[in-house]
């Protein structure tokens, strides 16, 4: 570009951010919901499981059964919802969802724990919801070896030699979910916004008759262009910069890499999805057909094939072929590297080249749609 098409590019920039400006809905939907989502689907979706609600039915009535019920509880974990005195008053409350697990101890426990006999406590699990199902199934396994273990200790005073594994988990040593979960929401609400910023802008011009005044100026196709994206781009930072901030802090997600890094990551990622709906606006000339077409191919991808919730390697071969393609799966990606695992910024070429590939590649065919007739 030379002089004068950086003018006319920066006074078509001009143009469009004063029609942000006057715009409050605009500026409403670029910062306030972003931050409303965030703030929705980080409380929202979790997949740590607390407060199992759980039945007793202790048949026999000792200290011990009584002993072993008081350890199942003594943590947020098992919230003791009943005592039954039978096993067959268990599944009713399965079927009005009052309990979610029940712990049965047989009669005799106390008595076979004296004379030295293995006992066996039956745990029944509401498996119609298989997330808590096998959550409950992985807690009461812990549990049950921790007591083993503690009477062992107990009765013979040491334990046995045993292989022990001792696991330390990098990254994440709570294991919590949201630290696994937000870096994927950001990408998610970004990717969302991002396309949807942009896919009205050309659209409105079109219905509301002034692409003809921008005709009859000297700016070119590839002027308007990238004079509509850069409005945008700045807003978009601040937005980014705005859910970064606040995914980070409550949801106690560390930043341990770099901040440049995450800035040019992010950059590409904007350009990427301002690129998407800017050719979504230039193609469909409607505002109605390009808010549906921009939400339909931000959000659906962007939610099932991104990896957010979903790992990509579980993915059938094809489509994780196709989700090579997608902005949101390499953000994600680059995302969780840079702010658990301190990324590097060479570790981050594949997926920052394939963020650059494609917002190059929406420019181009933007700029090669967009075409200066009056249909």
């Amino acid at each position: 570009m030379n002089l004068a098409a950086l003018r006319r590019t920066w006074a078509m920039a001009q143009k469009e951010w004063m029609h942000i400006g006057r715009d409050s809905a605009t500026l409403y939907f670029a910062l306030v919901m972003p931050l409303l989502l965030l703030v929705l689907f980080g409380y929202a979706v979790s997949f740590d499981l607390d407060h199992i609600r759980t039945v007793i039915v202790d048949r026999d009535h000792s200290a011990e059964s009584r002993l072993l019920a008081q350890h199942l509880f003594s943590g947020k974990t098992f919230d003791r919802t009943a005592d039954l005195e039978h096993e067959a008053d268990v599944e009713p409350m399965f079927r009005r969802r009052e309990a979610q697990m029940a712990l049965v101890i047989p009669k005799g426990f106390s008595a076979s724990l004296a004379r030295g006999e293995a006992v066996r406590v039956q745990v029944l699990v509401d498996a119609a919801d298989n997330v808590v199902a096998g959550t409950a199934v992985g807690y009461v396994s812990r549990f049950a070896e921790n007591t083993n273990r503690a009477r062992r200790l107990e009765v013979l005073g040491d334990e046995p030699a045993r292989i022990e594994a001792r696991v330390r988990a990098l990254y994440n040593p709570e294991l919590r979910s949201t630290v696994f979960l937000v870096p994927g929401l950001i990408a998610f609400i970004q990717s969302m916004m991002g396309v949807l910023l942009t896919a009205l802008t050309v659209a409105r011009e079109w219905e509301r008759g002034s692409m003809e005044q921008l005709f009859a100026t000297p700016v070119s196709r590839l002027e308007i262009v990238v004079g509509k994206l850069l409005p945008y781009f700045g807003v978009g930072m601040v937005q980014m910069l705005l859910v970064l901030t606040v995914g980070t802090w409550l949801f106690d997600v560390p930043i341990r890499g770099s901040l440049l890094v995450l800035f040019a990551v992010s950059s590409l990622f904007l350009a990427a999805c301002l690129g998407q709906g800017l050719l979504i606006s230039v193609a469909t000339r409607n505002q109605m057909v390009a808010t549906q077409l921009a939400a339909v191919t931000s959000m659906l991808p962007a939610a099932l094939l991104s990896g957010l919730i979903i790992p990509i390697d579980n993915m059938p071969r094809v489509l994780q072929i196709l989700t090579q393609v997608l902005p949101a799966r390499h953000f994600v990606s680059a995302l969780r590297a840079i702010l658990l695992r301190d990324g590097s910024l060479v570790s981050m070429l594949p997926d920052a080249g394939a963020l650059a590939l494609f917002a190059l590649a929406m420019l181009a065919m933007s700029t090669k749609s967009f075409r200066k007739v009056i249909a």
